[in-house]
């Protein structure tokens, strides 16, 4: 088993971005359907995956672990602007 932090934050940096999205949806079909429970589970699961990302993204180095433009895109896609930016700050050590 290798001890790369990388290892161990990559997986729980994506699952906190997969988490992030579920959450929007939730909130989004709350806030169509007029559904309060379906709005509330939506924000509690957005703010537990922001607290996920800030934690696997706090010893995360962009040079070494970043995804360069296809991050930067996906942040941009999705809303997420810690995202975009560690996506921005890894392109240029991307080859």
């Amino acid at each position: 088993m290798s001890s790369n932090p990388s290892n161990t934050q990559q997986p729980g940096l994506v699952a906190a971005h997969a988490e992030y999205i579920k959450g929007a949806a939730e909130a989004a079909i709350g806030s169509v359907t007029g559904s309060h429970a379906w709005t509330s589970s939506g924000e509690q699961d957005k703010a537990h995956a922001q607290s996920s990302m800030r934690a696997a993204a706090e010893n995360r180095d962009p040079a070494r672990d970043g995804y360069g433009k296809v991050e930067e895109i996906a942040g941009k896609v999705t809303g997420c602007e810690g995202m975009a930016k560690e996506g921005a700050a890894s392109k240029p050590h991307q080859q």
